[in-house]
């Protein structure tokens, strides 16, 4: 959905993009959400959260939640027509009171005004929500339309840091639609059969930062290679 050409460069020659940092502030949070949502699992009742935006509802039990959750597992399916293996790891599944499930993605900020999935760089944490429906029905799931975002934000307005960090949940629905997934895939086969494709779009906008960066520093070598001069080393 961003750069064509960066995915057919990973799974056909494995030329990976290169990872930035971990983000291991948000992770430590989404742990802490899923402790505490599994205590209301365990008990079976809505966490407030819930009560509070009027979501009936409770958390999931199922067996497999575990597994759905596990990075290198998640909820998957083999799609047929192109023989790929999709899967995903969701955040939580709750359960409506008909029996359908709700998908529930964590998300962790820290900024000055209050949150939203209302900026144009968000759609894909809208893609990530309905791919994670479109996988649960494709596992034979009744799955309700609506999701939710569990987004909480990092105070800026106190005095000071004391050894804590202060946050401000907010429960945003979002009403998803997985018909452009399958589409989609079928196009993900066909690219990883062709030829290198052009250079897509950034996530954030614009050309793909990392084919530009890849572009300008190629471009850079190849004529430093033709002037024949032997680039400076630096000393340590």
């Amino acid at each position: 959905m961003q750069c064509q050409r960066c995915f057919w460069l990973d799974v056909r020659l494995k030329i990976k993009r290169p990872n930035g940092p971990p983000f291991q502030i948000n992770k430590a949070i989404d742990e802490l959400l899923k402790k505490e949502f599994d205590s209301f699992r365990q008990k079976q009742e809505p966490h407030p959260w819930m009560t509070d935006n009027e979501i009936k509802a409770i958390p999931m039990q199922h067996q497999d939640l575990d597994k759905w959750r596990h990075n290198f597992t998640g909820v998957f399916t083999l799609h047929e027509p192109t023989n790929l293996h999709i899967f995903g790891a969701i955040d939580d599944v709750w359960e409506s009171e008909d029996g359908q499930l709700i998908v529930v993605d964590y998300k962790a900020t820290s900024k000055a005004t209050e949150v939203s999935i209302d900026a144009e760089w968000q759609i894909s944490y809208k893609r990530q929500l309905e791919v994670y429906q479109w996988l649960l029905r494709q596992n034979g799931f009744k799955v309700n339309d609506t999701g939710y975002f569990v987004y909480t934000n990092g105070r800026l307005d106190l005095e000071g840091f004391f050894d804590k960090v202060e946050f401000r949940t907010k429960i945003i629905p979002y009403n998803g639609d997985d018909g452009w997934v399958e589409p989609t895939i079928i196009k993900m086969k066909q690219c990883m059969e062709a030829d290198i494709p052009a250079v897509g779009t950034a996530a954030m906008g614009g050309a793909c930062d990392f084919c530009t960066y890849a572009k300008a520093r190629t471009e850079l070598t190849l004529a430093s290679i033709q002037s024949g001069k032997k680039p400076k080393r630096s000393k340590v």
